[in-house]
């Protein structure tokens, strides 16, 4: 056995609903899927699905506090829908692209916002906007053998019980299906990554001692604070 110059790091784990845990691979996140959404930024509403990512260890489970980031006055919270892969594939037929899904949970894309405006002024990557350490408060993981593979119902996020963000999964612009068939034309998608599937309007800044919940209707929900 190879002698590693440091100990390899654990995997980063997600719970599942009724036992047992989700090792994650790749987070890879939708652009602008909500027509509001892409409104309240000023982009274009007709622009095909496009693709960031996050580390994998940027993931924070059990609702536990997120530091407020450095390099950032600007700091927003973001309520997606998280697909979890658990079947490998490569340009997926949109019909064939749910049996690739082994679940579904609450997430948040937490944003520097300001970082974000620079980067897409100057033409720059968003990895430093997106990518940053706790950038990825996840409830825990519903099997979809359990709940079905949900394209409708509330998706919300209040902050300190205020609701800030409010849509419905139909609104999507891109559905589940769609987004894996698109993706799966650039990169193979293997069990343990993660889809977060875009954001509804009314993203906002948070602060220190803020309260983050979030809700999907039939998936379950994700919760933070701001330390």
């Amino acid at each position: 056995m190879a002698d590693f110059l440091f100990e390899p790091y654990a995997p980063v784990t997600i719970p599942i609903a009724r036992g047992g845990l989700f090792a994650v691979r790749r987070i890879y996140c939708v652009g602008r899927n909500y027509v509001e959404h892409i409104r309240e930024m000023g982009n274009d509403e007709r622009e095909p699905p496009f693709f960031f990512a996050k580390p994998a260890d940027a993931v924070v489970v059990g609702g536990a506090a997120i530091p407020y980031p450095p390099q950032t006055d600007d700091f927003h919270h973001e309520i997606e829908l998280v697909v979890a892969i658990g079947k490998e594939g490569a340009d997926i037929p949109v019909e064939q692209a749910l049996a690739h899904v082994y679940g579904y949970a609450a997430g948040l894309d937490m944003t520097r916002r300001d970082i974000q405006a620079i980067a897409k002024k100057s033409g720059r990557p968003w990895e430093m906007a997106k990518a940053f350490d706790h950038s990825a408060p996840i409830g825990t993981i519903e099997p979809a053998s359990e709940i079905g593979h949900p394209d409708k119902g509330a998706i919300t996020l209040s902050v300190n019980g205020v609701v800030r963000q409010e849509g419905d999964l139909a609104e999507q612009i891109w559905n589940v299906s769609e987004a894996i068939a698109y993706l799966s034309g650039f990169v193979t998608l293997k069990p343990g990554d993660l889809i977060m599937t875009g954001t509804p309007s009314g993203v906002g800044a948070v602060v220190k001692g803020d309260v983050l919940e979030g809700a999907i209707e039939g998936v379950g929900h994700v919760r933070t604070s701001i330390v």
